[in-house]
């Protein structure tokens, strides 16, 4: 069983925020998959259900960002599952916004959501699918950034975005673990 991890902030003040990209998307692919991530459990919304003959557990950890380790460790632990079988979808202003890309294992590069699960978890050794946010001007501190809402013309590239997300989310459920 696979266990995707969407990383963002719960509650509607940051529903639109970059730093909720991995909520945003990964919600959207849940969706198309006809997964309800809805169940409150293990500090987190979980949904399970089938992609090309994978069993998934859809799970958005309502800890907050910075805690997002918390909830992932309970998902991992009550389901059994190692990390290997994690899929953390998040956002990274390393890549150019719109763009998205698949890692396994690996440093935080200050992302706070990571650092937690990997000290929760213990382990660097996991996927996590980079979706692309950009980086703030040099006058924007990243925090601020991250925390502010999309705007009008990125929200329009939000379906290539999921697209390009689902894609590799496939490629990385076919990976044997």
């Amino acid at each position: 069983m696979k266990i995707i991890a969407c990383l963002g902030n719960p509650g509607k003040k940051y529903f639109n925020n970059r730093h909720n990209a991995g909520i945003l998307v990964g919600a959207a692919i849940a969706q198309h998959y006809s997964i309800t991530v809805g169940r409150k459990e293990h500090d987190a919304l979980t949904g399970s259900g089938i992609i090309e003959g994978n069993e998934c557990i859809f799970m958005i950890p309502q800890t907050y960002m910075n805690n997002s380790g918390i909830a992932v460790q309970k998902v991992l632990s009550y389901y059994k599952e190692l990390p290997d079988n994690l899929i953390v979808l998040h956002d990274d202003i390393e890549l150019m916004f719109g763009n998205v890309a698949l890692k396994f294992g690996g440093g935080h590069k200050g992302h706070n959501g990571i650092r937690s699960i990997q000290q929760h978890i213990g382990t660097l050794d996991f996927y996590r699918i980079r979706i692309g946010v950009g980086r703030p001007s040099d006058s924007v501190p990243v925090a601020d950034y991250v925390l502010s809402d999309f705007t009008k013309e990125e929200k329009n590239f939000c379906e290539d975005i999921i697209h390009k997300t689902n894609s590799i989310l496939i490629e990385c459920l076919h990976k044997k673990s």
